[in-house]
């Protein structure tokens, strides 16, 4: 018997879910993204995460410590193409500036915390969930719980490699890719969404 190949689809999957590279999910090569655990061409990969951005009811940035504490000029210009998509589908914008646990409790509106990010994405009923900007190790633990405990698609601009955990993950993510996820946002909206 031969089973179907496992994909990295939004849960809630099960409270330990599975790591998804010990199902055969393999990292995209160059020029490639990953979606629902599959390697794509990186437009495809794009094209995915704007259609599932414009088509959001709730999508919501979190921007990690490697965006919010820098001050190069190329961070600078990040973060303004963060704030533009952010602002080009309606989305909150919810920080992850540090990775210390945060207890007794956090503020789930205004911060998440990567290691109750589900206590965030409950509160605030976000169904699309984009992570810029947090190190590769934060984000995957981050990833997985989200995925094993809501339904919230989750995307990974990454900066390195790209994320296994994530449901749409772009390797390579710097400021030209962003511009052009832009770019392929506002040509949804003009053309009617999704």
């Amino acid at each position: 018997m031969t089973s179907a190949p496992y994909r990295v689809l939004a849960g809630p999957e099960c409270y330990l879910p599975p790591a998804a590279v010990m199902h055969g999910v393999r990292m995209p090569s160059d020029g490639e993204a990953i979606v629902e655990g599959v390697c794509v061409p990186a437009d495809q990969g794009i094209r995915t995460i704007a259609e599932r951005l414009v088509s959001a009811k709730n999508p919501t940035f979190f921007p990690g410590p490697l965006l919010l504490w820098k001050t190069t000029t190329y961070a600078i210009e990040r973060g303004r193409l963060v704030r533009e998509l952010a602002s080009e589908v309606r989305a909150k914008v919810i920080p992850m500036p540090d990775y210390r646990p945060k207890y007794p409790m956090i503020d789930p509106a205004v911060e998440i915390n990567p290691n109750h990010p589900n206590l965030t994405i409950w509160h605030n009923k976000i169904d699309v969930g984009v992570f810029i900007g947090v190190h590769c190790h934060q984000a995957n633990l981050a990833l997985k719980i989200i995925r094993g405990g809501t339904s919230c698609f989750t995307v990974a601009l990454c900066a390195e490699d790209g994320h296994e955990e994530a449901n749409a993950s772009l390797r390579d993510a710097n400021n030209d890719v962003l511009a052009t996820l832009l770019a392929v946002v506002q040509d949804l909206k003009t053309k009617g969404g999704a």
